[in-house]
């Protein structure tokens, strides 16, 4: 459907000055891209990076949606180029041992502790500080996998298509971090880290 300027400009008129974007989206933006990248100068750079684009691309908006959810598309296209770039930099070289979970019957090696009721630590602060300190010593692409799959609820094809990897990777990655997490939530949370 072809629109004419007049419905070009009006549509337009739903997208704040970009003077007023950060003012305005900056904190929203901030706080989407810092749970994703986990470092808050990595969520900075992108934020100005999704702003800058969003800016040279201002023309292009058609108020067919909300402008925050305009700039978190563009955001969400950044934070996932920084990931691939990141992950071509650094290949995962920290695998899981499975020989250290597992015995030659594929049982635990260790007992894993009583956790009690998990309901009741969803509900405690301090038990997702320690969720999120967990999560931050996985290593990146694994990280996000994590989090994009368990947290996010994004489908399997969906965290495939933006990380750019194989149904097969992603199951390993999944494996992995849960291991990571397990082993790090036994260390300080579960085992008197509290």
């Amino acid at each position: 459907m072809q629109r004419f300027p007049i419905e070009e400009h009006a549509a337009r008129q739903n997208l704040p000055d970009p003077g007023e974007w950060s003012q305005r989206y900056g904190d929203a933006l901030y706080r989407y891209a810092l749970r994703r990248l986990r470092r808050s100068h990595d969520a900075e750079e992108v934020v100005q990076e999704a702003l800058l684009t969003a800016f040279k691309k201002r023309n292009q908006f058609q108020g067919r949606s909300k402008p925050l959810s305009w700039l978190t598309a563009i955001l969400k296209s950044k934070i996932l180029d920084r990931m691939r770039q990141a992950a071509r930099q650094a290949a995962d070289t920290d695998p899981a041992d499975l020989d250290a979970w597992f015995d030659a019957g594929d049982h635990w090696r260790k007992p894993l502790g009583r956790w009690g009721d998990p309901a009741s630590f969803a509900e405690r602060a301090e038990f997702w500080r320690v969720v999120r300190n967990c999560l931050a010593k996985l290593p990146a692409r694994m990280a996000e996998a994590f989090i994009l799959r368990t947290i996010d609820d994004e489908e399997p094809a969906e965290v495939c298509r933006d990380l750019a990897i194989s149904p097969g990777n992603l199951w390993l990655l999944l494996h992995r971090a849960r291991l990571r997490l397990v082993s790090c939530l036994q260390i300080n949370w579960f085992n008197g880290g509290r």
